[in-house]
Parts: structure tokens; C-alpha cells; sequence
């Protein structure tokens, strides 16, 4: 087995677009759009590999803004489609209103818990991904510095800066990790200026390796992260690819797999509480021909031993979901 294998494992309305018969499966997009080439994308990618595998058609649809949540996932039941998916947290309130309206129609809600008999809600645990990131990001630093830029500022992104602050620190004791969230409200996914902004003022602090988890954000990130002469760690999808040879390695978080399995187990589908993780190759990261030329040895298998660690229960840690603080972070 390969480290690879094991580590990576409507602007006017609601107008529906695809012609999909009734019983096709549905997916909503989160703010961002579909080809964020980060975690609306990979959704993307799931669906579409489910229709190339079946030949099955889905209906989609990409939200302008947090008003629209409720009306789509209505308009989607009442067509008929099942299962409905959705891509992001910020469905779960909508979600807990129509959910019980529809009975005899699964969903599948993406980095949310919504406690209805007809809903599959899929959890990752984004800290253990995070912090392989973190041990990779403190062995390829030259500063001592290495940095972490988020979306929006809520517990989930909370997260993911938390473990790779405690990947970094369980590298190298002695390392800085400086961190920053672009915004507090939906727009932060998509404020590509903002996130080469805050790349640019970290570099002067020092950072010389900077993790972005913030959606179209993290790609004003990567962009001047690769114009300044550092290294970036993409996130969701594999981003190594958007700066060959300057993309340190992206931490998967496998929500392709997600939708896929929720769309191929369609009306079948098994619903309640569903977790993602290094053990079940939910979460991991990128090793490909883009960035193995800056992964040494040592590096790769630091990471794979800490891997190995993580699924064992041998080192566990810290979630911020669930403790609202991080010992090696102060946010």
C-alpha cells in the first residue's frame, strides 16, 4: 500500500438545471459556486462521478445567496428528486424546517448534524487532516514561522486551523503559527482579494509556509503565496496542481466520496450520523507529481507515522468542535 493510498484514500431565481426524470438525485451548492476548485467543487466532482459511472443525470443548483436555502431544497422535494444533497453547514436550519415536510425524501447534509429520520448528515474530522498538514508545513519551514489563513470565522474553521497548529507545534516545538479568518459572514468564502491581503501581511510576519481553509478565498491565498516565493497548503480538493512545484500538499477532505456515496445509495440511502476520518480515508493529503519534489523523506514519513498514530488512538487530537479552545492556538 502506498503513502497515497493510505493518506488520501441563479442570480434571478430557483430555476432548476437539469431535465432529470423524478426519482434523479439532486445537489445544492453552497455561496462560492461549484467550481471553487476547493469545497463546492469536490462536491461537484462526486456528483459527476456518479453520473459517469451510472449514467444517472442529477439536478443542481447554485446559490446567490442564504435566503435561497429553504426555497431550493422545497422546490427540489416537490419535483420530485431524491436524494436531495447539500454542501455546507449553513443548510442545517433550513434543513431541520423541510426535512420533517418530506418524509419519504432522503437528504444528505454536508459538515452539519440535523437529527431527522429522513436525513444523513456527514461530519469529517477535518483537525486530523489538519494536523498532517501542520507536521508537513514545520519541516519544509526555513523561518520558524508557518501560518494558517480561514473563511468565516466559526467553529468548524476554528478546526481545521486548531489541529494543523498542533501538527505544527508536535514537528517543532519552537515554531510560530499565526493565524487569521477573512470575515464573519457568508462573503469570506469569496474574497479572493482579502485572502492574498492577509497572505502578504503574514508573510511579514515572518510565515513562509501558509495553509489556506476558506473556500475561493484560499485562492487569492495560493496565488500570492506563489508570486511572494512561499509555500501554500491548498484544502478540500487537491489544490497542488493550481501551482506546480509551490503547493506544498492539499489536506483532502474527501466530500466528493460523500455526495458519490449518498447519490449511489439514492432513495436506499442509510441516514443519521456519519463521520469521515483518517481511519476510513475520509480526510488525508496530496502527494501527486505536482509537489513531490518538495516532500522528502523524512517529511513523508514523519506524516505517515503521525497518520498511523491518529487512527491507533495513539495520539489524539485536540477537536475544537467539541472543546472550544485550542492549547496550541490563540485565536
Amino acid at each position: 500500500m502506498t503513502i497515497m493510498t493510505k493518506l488520501m484514500s441563479a442570480a434571478t431565481g430557483l430555476a432548476l438545471t437539469a431535465t432529470a426524470a423524478v426519482a434523479d438525485p439532486a445537489i445544492i451548492f453552497d455561496l462560492g459556486g461549484k467550481f471553487d476548485k476547493s469545497f463546492n467543487e469536490a462536491a461537484f466532482n462526486g456528483a459527476s462521478r456518479w453520473a459517469e459511472e451510472t449514467g444517472g443525470t442529477f439536478k443542481e443548483i447554485e446559490l446567490q445567496s442564504d435566503a435561497q436555502r429553504e426555497q431550493a431544497l422545497r422546490r427540489f422535494a416537490e419535483s420530485g428528486a431524491n436524494p436531495i444533497v447539500m454542501a455546507g453547514f449553513a443548510f442545517g436550519s433550513a434543513l431541520s424546517e423541510v426535512a420533517p415536510d418530506y418524509p419519504d425524501t432522503k437528504f444528505a447534509i454536508i459538515d452539519m448534524v440535523v437529527d431527522q429520520p429522513n436525513v444523513r448528515s456527514v461530519v469529517f474530522n477535518e483537525h486530523e487532516g489538519s494536523y498532517l498538514a501542520g507536521i508537513m508545513a514545520a519541516n519544509a519551514s526555513e523561518t520558524g514561522t508557518v501560518s494558517f489563513i480561514g473563511g468565516m470565522d466559526i467553529p468548524l474553521i476554528r478546526r481545521f486551523a486548531c489541529g494543523y497548529a498542533q501538527g505544527a507545534k508536535a514537528a517543532n516545538a519552537d515554531i510560530t503559527v499565526i493565524s487569521n479568518m477573512t470575515g464573519t459572514t457568508g462573503a469570506a468564502w469569496n474574497d479572493p482579494v482579502k485572502g492574498s491581503e492577509l497572505t502578504k501581511a503574514q508573510i511579514s510576519q515572518g510565515s513562509d509556509v501558509v495553509y489556506a481553509a476558506a473556500g475561493g478565498t484560499g485562492l487569492g491565498v495560493l496565488q500570492t503565496a506563489a508570486d511572494e516565493g512561499i509555500l501554500s497548503i491548498g484544502v478540500d480538493s487537491n489544490q497542488n496542481y493550481l501551482h506546480p512545484g509551490k503547493v506544498l500538499t492539499s489536506m483532502l477532505k474527501r466530500v466528493d466520496n460523500a455526495v458519490y456515496k449518498a447519490m449511489l445509495d439514492g432513495t436506499d440511502m442509510e441516514t443519521g450520523f456519519n463521520v469521515m476520518d483518517l481511519s476510513n480515508r475520509g480526510v488525508g493529503v496530496a502527494l501527486d507529481e505536482n509537489n513531490e519534489g518538495l516532500v522528502t523523506y523524512a517529511m513523508l514519513s514523519e506524516t505517515y507515522a503521525a497518520a498511523d498514530k491518529i487512527i491507533s488512538g495513539d495520539i489524539k487530537v485536540h477537536d475544537y468542535m467539541s472543546d472550544e479552545s485550542c492549547p496550541a492556538l490563540d485565536f
